[in-house]
């Protein structure tokens, strides 16, 4: 008889385990729904200019934005935590750089490097008091999400006496850490395609001859940078297999020889690290801080992360599918406003979403685990 015909060496089997293997990837959810969202989008805005360069760059600007705390939220999770500070904190940072540069005028770079130590000192004590105390990191952090709310619009009353501080962009003038979060790249390709009648250029007034799309913002740059250093880091090191670890089992992590206490904090840490990027990027645009910054931006990072894969018991999630979460998140919010479909359904979406998501992720564990 020939060997052929066990079971190690039969096709089908070897067919099935692919196609299983195919069905377990976390990044399976956010890859269909994004097929999806652009075969909607397509067919409904196709001719309303969403898919042209100024109405591309529209919602890469807007996916970009997701993108950036979905990355820290994503890596989080999968080691088992979450941190509902990061819309919080994003307002929280915006006001400090403010504070500091305008306020108290001290150079932008020197603003905005100091933010950044004090918003990721606050993400590793919040790591810090989760693997201390033992609480759940939704009670921890959702008690930062409070507290930094409250410092966010205390500090420019007591200072400014009013809560949005201006000038940002005046300040920043010239300075050359401002121009890593506020500048834009590619300018010089832009005006080019522009000149030869690729993209569309103003027609009228002092910006006349101008491409409308003069440079890609470095808010996406930030956004696509760290969305491939996560997915290195996750995919490619050993300190990305003690994330899953940490997440998946910990007990066993730490049996194992995983410093997990130490991984929990450095994740906690790169989320802060990633709301003061989103903030950064923002004050530069607009050119002020609010207090009302950020408002519901951890739950929407959340729920990108969700649909990217990820398993809210942690130990299983992808960078890439939270970096597509984040871009059906864009394109949907922009698609309505293309659509002239009511913006207020946004949020409706989000809800039905999310609960598809946690319901697919749940078949998906299942799967994993073998449980009925």
């Amino acid at each position: 008889m020939s060997n052929e015909t066990t079971t190690g060496n039969d096709e089908r089997v070897n067919e099935m385990s692919s196609f299983r293997n195919a069905l377990i990837r976390p990044e399976l959810g956010g890859i269909i729904g994004t097929i999806a969202v652009f075969a909607v989008f397509i067919f409904l805005a196709g001719d309303s200019g969403m898919f042209s360069v100024q109405g591309v760059m529209n919602w890469s600007v807007v996916s970009a934005q997701f993108m950036i705390i979905a990355v820290g939220a994503c890596l989080l999770m999968i080691a088992g935590e979450f941190d509902l500070s990061v819309g919080s904190m994003i307002g929280f940072a915006g006001m400090l750089i403010a504070i500091f540069g305008v306020t108290f005028g001290w150079p932008m770079w020197m603003a905005i490097i100091l933010t950044f130590v004090i918003c990721m000192a606050i993400g590793a004590l919040n790591g810090l008091i989760c693997i201390r105390t033992g609480l759940p990191s939704f009670i921890v952090t959702l008690a930062f999400l409070f507290i930094l709310r409250g410092f966010t619009i205390f500090l420019p009353q007591t200072i400014e006496r009013k809560t949005i501080i201006g000038g940002i962009r005046e300040a920043a003038e010239g300075d050359w850490l401002s121009i890593v979060f506020g500048g834009k790249i590619l300018q010089g390709l832009f005006i080019y395609l522009g000149d030869l009648g690729v993209i569309a250029v103003f027609s009228r007034g002092t910006r006349a001859g101008q491409p409308v799309v003069d440079g890609i913002p470095m808010l996406i740059v930030w956004a696509l940078a760290l969305v491939i250093f996560g997915h290195i880091l996750l995919t490619k090191t050993r300190f990305g297999n003690w994330v899953f670890a940490s997440g998946g089992d910990a007990e066993a992590a730490r049996n194992s020889g995983v410093p997990v206490s130490k991984v929990k904090i450095l994740m906690f840490m790169f989320t802060a690290f990633c709301a003061t990027v989103f903030a950064t990027c923002q004050v530069m645009e607009f050119g002020s801080a609010g207090a009302d910054r950020g408002l519901l931006k951890e739950f929407e990072a959340i729920i990108a992360v969700v649909i990217g894969g990820a398993l809210l018991t942690g130990g299983y999630g992808s960078v890439i599918g939270a970096a597509l979460g984040a871009l059906i998140f864009g394109v949907v919010q922009q698609g309505l406003f293309f659509a002239g479909v009511e913006s207020s359904l946004f949020r409706v979406f989000l809800g039905v979403i999310l609960l598809g998501a946690v319901i697919l992720n749940t078949y998906i564990r299942r799967l994993i685990t073998g449980e009925r």
